[in-house]
């Protein structure tokens, strides 16, 4: 599957964050975006997902255009930056929910097999982005969006975080933002940096110290 995103104009307020965009994503490749705050990240991919209408946007999957919100088709999932996961619920029962295998979860971060009864409100933010990272990528979704996923968590779980993505990649198109840059460079097979509303690709760390991102 190929998904691109172009002719894309959003404002907020009067101001004009997206104007010169174009991403693809493509199924067995992660596509990765880098920017300053408020350059459009996020903005973009909540375009992608269907719940922010811009002024215009052309979206193709596999070259057709879609007139539909993406989040209504079953074909994606999104990870916000805000919490996903209701506070409320145990951590078994969200799974449930998910239809995602706790003990494969478990399986792969072995320091939460204490926490199968434990209320998602009982978590660190760290843990909690753990969970909701995994349930995303484990959807079973054509296309997977994740806004700031290593966020809160600690070294040891964004490297089995991005062991999953590489795994996933090879049956989702995968499209990724962060600030923890480093990361999104190895894990990104493509990457596209955001300034001034327009979209750059990207190839290096150089690259993006030539923009003036680090």
């Amino acid at each position: 599957m190929i998904v691109e995103i172009d002719n894309v104009e959003y404002f907020f307020g009067k101001n004009k964050i997206l104007s010169g965009i174009y991403i693809k994503g493509e199924t067995g490749t992660v596509t990765g975006i880098l920017g300053k705050n408020g350059c459009g990240k996020t903005s973009l991919l909540k375009i992608l997902f269907g719940n922010l209408s811009p002024k215009s946007k052309n979206i193709r999957i596999d070259g057709k255009h879609q007139k539909k919100a993406l989040f209504s088709t079953c074909l994606i999932a999104y990870l916000p930056q805000h919490s996903l996961i209701p506070k409320n619920l145990t951590t078994s029962r969200i799974f449930n929910l998910f239809k995602v295998s706790w003990i494969d979860f478990v399986a792969e971060f072995d320091t939460f097999s204490l926490y199968e009864k434990t209320k998602i409100n009982k978590l660190s933010s760290g843990e909690i982005r753990v969970i909701e990272t995994y349930l995303i990528l484990k959807s079973r979704k054509k296309i997977i969006l994740l806004d700031e996923p290593f966020s809160f968590i600690s070294p040891i779980h964004i490297e089995k975080i991005k062991n999953i993505i590489n795994t996933q990649k090879k049956e989702s198109v995968i499209i990724i933002t962060d600030h923890y840059y480093n990361d999104i460079l190895e894990i990104s097979d493509t990457l596209f940096f955001f300034k001034n509303g327009y979209s750059k690709p990207i190839d290096s760390k150089e690259d993006l110290k030539n923009e003036g991102y680090i």
